[in-house]
């Protein structure tokens, strides 16, 4: 064999292994990019089934307050309404994708729990109902649910940001953005829990 020959084969046995090299780095790379977004879309599910929890005891827990607290009607009103707003936003983790319509699905999701919070606060006025065992118990699975929602909520944010953080990374972005991987927005404090509290005494 000629030197030319051996060293075109060599040049062309070079060429091969570094594309295969790279086709195995991209084909690694997806995997781990899809395997991070399943992430995402699992945890979101997970913060979407606390939600629900929340949204179907509501009903009863209004109408266990209701019977003893008839003329609060503006506290009703105002987590009715909040509900049906919960209601009519529909979230899919393709919606995740876009972040104005997740901070629709927050606002919507805090308005609620703002909501709810008005309404235990009515119960205080109320002595009977607080000692009604099926207020108590509406009351706790509430609560329950609500610390669920804040673990939930706290986990998601941090598998978001273990997927924004590898989309951003250099080469990686490149293989993000050519197969559709966008950044993931982050659940975030409402703007009241960002305000200290004034206390007067």
């Amino acid at each position: 064999m000629s030197k030319t020959l051996i060293a075109v084969l060599g040049v062309i046995g070079f060429i091969i292994i570094v594309a295969l090299l790279i086709v195995g780095w991209i084909t690694s790379t997806y995997n781990q990019l899809v395997r991070l977004d399943e992430m995402v879309n699992q945890s979101w599910a997970q913060v979407e089934n606390q939600y629900q929890r929340r949204y179907d005891l509501i009903p009863n827990l209004v109408e266990t307050v209701k019977g003893y607290a008839k003329h609060e009607r503006e506290v009703f009103t105002q987590v009715t309404e909040a509900r049906a707003k919960v209601g009519q936003i529909n979230i899919s983790p393709e919606v995740l994708k876009d972040p104005e319509a997740f901070a629709k699905f927050q606002q919507a999701q805090d308005a609620l729990g703002s909501a709810l919070a008005r309404l235990l606060a009515v119960a205080e006025n109320y002595p009977q109902l607080k000692a009604n065992e099926n207020f108590l118990q509406l009351q706790a699975q509430l609560e329950g649910t609500e610390n669920r929602i804040s673990v939930e909520r706290r986990r998601y944010n941090e598998v978001v940001q273990q997927y924004n953080t590898y989309i951003r990374r250099f080469p990686v972005n490149i293989i993000a953005g050519m197969f559709g991987f966008r950044e993931r927005p982050y659940f975030k404090a409402a703007e009241q829990a960002q305000q200290a509290p004034k206390v007067q005494f």
